[in-house]
């Protein structure tokens, strides 16, 4: 009989030729096209090469400079909170707390709410007049605290970060359960002889067991958080005065939604993005590279 491990060139075509037309047609072909029609500039059905026109144009942008920092600040900061929420909530359910096979339903049910729920959800929470957030502060007899949370530029991108770490801190919070039920048996219960408390044993024993894990979740949601579009566009559509605009929805825009009718400088942003997502992966993944081996 034959080895199916020696199959022919012919057969291997056979079985990869339907995942190589999805890749090429809906993957590479628009990222290629993309790179393309940023060397023009595209009114309608005319074309003018202008080079690398939209390029310079790009350095002098400062709506550009704005959302490339509040990216920066979504793809740095909220995985920090993403991934520890989970973790927490891991703990949590380790522990034993009260309830635990019905919070482990309730706190990984917002993964399974779409972008818009949750956006809607939210912003009723953030509501001035009669939101859950504000009515609480006034409850407690912080009413000065009270503010238009998605309204003010000061406290709207911070929101939308808390937002997005409430919805996908269940999914951080499964992967790390199963992380803490694979770490050796052994290493926790010397611990619990040597008289560790649970502090000491999170800090130095649990943790660093769990350092790839978690370093992985955060190169994760860093990737995910360089692209936020959808959460952002609900809820503030970028706003207040740029202060939630991302790299993302300044495409969309520029594309789609400020009637410029040129979709080569929109596609000169993309093209930027995707080179600087890919050396920031790359980045990411030489620095923890040293860390993500760990020997029990």
């Amino acid at each position: 009989m034959a080895d199916p491990r020696r199959a022919g060139l012919s057969i291997l075509l056979v079985f990869l030729a339907p995942a190589l037309l999805v890749y090429l047609g809906l993957t590479a072909y628009p990222a290629v096209r993309t790179v393309l029609d940023s060397l023009f500039t595209i009114e309608g059905t005319e074309r003018s090469f202008v080079g690398i026109a939209n390029y310079r144009d790009l350095l002098a942008d400062e709506t550009f400079r704005v959302a490339v920092r509040n990216t920066f600040v979504w793809a740095f900061v909220a995985p920090v909170l993403d991934v520890a929420t989970g973790l927490l909530l891991a703990l949590a359910l380790y522990a034993g707390v009260p309830f635990a096979r019905f919070l482990r339903v309730a706190w990984f049910t917002p993964v399974l709410l779409s972008y818009v729920v949750v956006a809607i959800l939210w912003m009723w929470l953030y509501n001035y007049d009669w939101g859950v957030v504000n009515e609480a502060l006034r409850a407690v007899g912080l009413g000065a605290l009270a503010r238009s949370w998605l309204g003010d530029p000061n406290t709207a991108l911070s929101a939308l970060i808390v937002t997005h770490a409430w919805k996908w801190a269940g999914f951080n919070m499964v992967v790390c359960l199963a992380a803490i039920h694979s770490l050796p048996s052994e290493v926790l219960e010397a611990a619990e002889l040597d008289n560790c408390g649970w502090g000491a044993k999170l800090r130095h024993v649990i943790v660093p067991m769990l350092w790839p894990t978690l370093l992985n979740l955060y190169v994760l949601a860093f990737i995910g958080k360089m692209k936020v579009f959808d959460l952002v566009w609900i809820m503030t559509g970028g706003g207040p005065l740029w202060a939630t605009e991302t790299v993302s929805t300044y495409v969309y825009k520029r594309a789609f939604n400020w009637n410029t009718f040129d979709l080569g400088y929109p596609s000169a942003i993309a093209t930027v993005w995707f080179g600087v997502v890919c050396a920031a992966v790359m980045i990411l993944n030489r620095v923890f590279r040293s860390r993500d081996r760990l020997e029990y």
